[in-house]
């Protein structure tokens, strides 16, 4: 277990997250995902978010 996010990991859990975090942090995780940004769930989550 690394602990980098996988966009089959957002979709699996895509309720939970939309629910909890918000549209936003979905597209987020999807696009961090799909450019294979080695990243944490967490350091998307509790990014500032842009205005």
């Amino acid at each position: 277990m690394h602990g980098v996010i996988t966009l089959r990991d957002v979709v699996a859990n895509l309720g939970v997250v939309l629910r909890e975090f918000g549209a936003g942090c979905v597209v987020r995780c999807v696009v961090a995902s799909l450019r294979r940004r080695r990243t944490t769930f967490l350091e998307i989550a509790l990014s500032p978010k842009r205005p």
